[in-house]
Parts: C-alpha cells; sequence; structure tokens
C-alpha cells in the first residue's frame, strides 16, 4: 500500500497554514530528518519514528513526541525545556500544541532545540 503524501492530509485543514509552519521547523531541525505519513498525519522520523501530528487537537495544532510505536522502559529523561513547552503524556511520550502562527514564531527555536534534544535520545 502507497503512503499517503502528507500535503494531502492537510490541505483542507483549518490551521492549515500553522501545520506547515511547524513542518518546515521539523524538517530544518536536522537534515536527517525525514516526513512520511503514520498513523494518519505527518510524522517525522530520523531513524525511528519521533513525532507526529494530532490532526484533530482543538485549540490550534499538537504534536505528539514519541520513540516509535513501541513503549520503552527507559523512558525520556533530561529534556532542557525552559519555555514550558512540553506536556508529558507518559516516560516516553509529550505533546507540544501551538495556537497561532506567532505562537509558532515566537518559540521556533526553543521547539527546534526540544526536537533536537529528543532526537538525541531516540
Amino acid at each position: 500500500m502507497r503512503a499517503a503524501d502528507p500535503d494531502a492530509l492537510v490541505a483542507d485543514h483549518p490551521a492549515r497554514a500553522e501545520i506547515d509552519a511547524l513542518r518546515r521547523l521539523i524538517l530544518a531541525a536536522d537534515p536527517a530528518i525525514e516526513e512520511g505519513v503514520k498513523w494518519n498525519a505527518p510524522s517525522y522520523r530520523c531513524g525511528e519514528w519521533f513525532a507526529t501530528f494530532h490532526l484533530r487537537a482543538k485549540p490550534g495544532v499538537q504534536i505528539i513526541l514519541h520513540r516509535g510505536a513501541k513503549v520503552r522502559p527507559d523512558g525520556v529523561a533530561g529534556i532542557d525545556d525552559p519555555k514550558g513547552l512540553l506536556q508529558w503524556l507518559d516516560p516516553n511520550r509529550a505533546s507540544v500544541r501551538f495556537t497561532t502562527l506567532v505562537d509558532i514564531e515566537a518559540h521556533a527555536g526553543a521547539f527546534q532545540a526540544i526536537l533536537r534534544q529528543w532526537l538525541a535520545r531516540l
């Protein structure tokens, strides 16, 4: 089965501009990051899948940071998050929510720093 196109998945989404801005930020965080579709949403991998949009989240746009489909016993620890962007869902998953383009722009550097730290723990 051929994977869906991430652009097609978000084409009619009411937060398309915010999603596209976040997609660009994620891909720019590391040249090894690849975009694909997992769980019927734009998802990102660098060897392992590590981030997936939650397209039905409201308000705003939510990204789930994870460590692939399998739970790992060690969890993710030591992520520096001075802006308080992460909401921990369990030891292996956290979410980040943005409500506007201004919010995304204001936290772009902090979000990319979190992504780089997350990748180092895959």
